[in-house]
């Protein structure tokens, strides 16, 4: 046992030593990632490229942008169909065109068609080879001959994408009854149908006067002038101002085109 006036022994630190390392100054002149300048010139960051016809907005001479047709990727086919109800009055004529309103539906886009006698509807189902929209258009199609259009009249829904249905009622335009109504209705024909045919042919569209509701087929400016016409033949304005405006309007169409 040491005395103890010895002087005593420093306790050592049983620690492991760790080496601290002081912190550099901070040059930023001197910072640079290491291997940057190893990088070759030719993997230098650019702007990301589209593929020409991939995902790429096409815009047509009108500036209205254009996209490619979707397509299902997946692979899963799913079945739709629609049933179009027939009105009786024209469940006859259907039954004597049906050979000139299935094959558009068929061989064109190629849909599964069939008329249900029972109860008197058309029936469509799309097929794997059928495009996406192919069922609305049947739709469409069968519902213009449906409301007393032509065939010829209504398969121009099928081939051409900016035509329009649009159906209004005399009553929605001015309120009238008994021989008002007539009257009306007999300003919109004409004398053998006259008045009709000249809209049609200045409009470049079909109507059909079905009772007081009118039903209109063609493009949306080619409606709204149509539109407008049998509105002031409603309204009681005589045909003859009528017939100046639809010269007027259509001289201005054929300028555009």
């Amino acid at each position: 046992m040491p005395a103890p006036t010895a002087p005593l022994k420093p306790v050592a630190d049983h620690a492991p030593a760790t080496n601290v390392v002081s912190p550099e100054p901070d040059n930023d002149e001197d910072f640079a990632l290491e291997g940057m300048n190893d990088l070759p010139e030719s993997i230098a960051i650019q702007a990301p490229t589209t593929v020409q016809g991939e995902d790429m907005e096409i815009v047509d001479e009108e500036d209205r942008p254009h996209f490619p047709q979707v397509q299902n990727d997946d692979g899963a086919f799913r079945v739709q169909s629609r049933k179009v109800p027939v009105p009786p009055h024209r469940f006859t004529p259907l039954k004597a065109n049906w050979p000139q309103i299935y094959p558009p539906l068929v061989e064109h886009l190629k849909l599964a068609v069939r008329m249900n006698v029972k109860h008197k509807a058309v029936e469509l189902r799309n097929s794997k080879v059928s495009s996406p929209g192919a069922l609305q258009k049947g739709e469409d199609f069968i519902r213009a001959f449906c409301l007393g259009f032509d065939t010829g009249d209504a398969i121009a829904l099928l081939r051409l994408d900016d035509l329009y249905l649009e159906t209004f009622e005399v009553k929605d335009v001015k309120t009238l009854t008994g021989d008002h109504l007539s009257r009306a209705i007999g300003r919109i024909a004409g004398n053998q149908g006259k008045t009709k045919f000249a809209i049609e042919n200045a409009s470049k569209t079909r109507i059909v006067v079905a009772d007081s509701k009118i039903h209109i087929l063609g493009a949306y400016k080619n409606i709204q002038i149509a539109r407008s016409s049998v509105v002031s033949l409603i309204l009681g304005k005589p045909p003859g101002k009528v017939y100046n405006n639809l010269r007027t309007v259509s001289a201005r169409m054929k300028e555009r085109f």
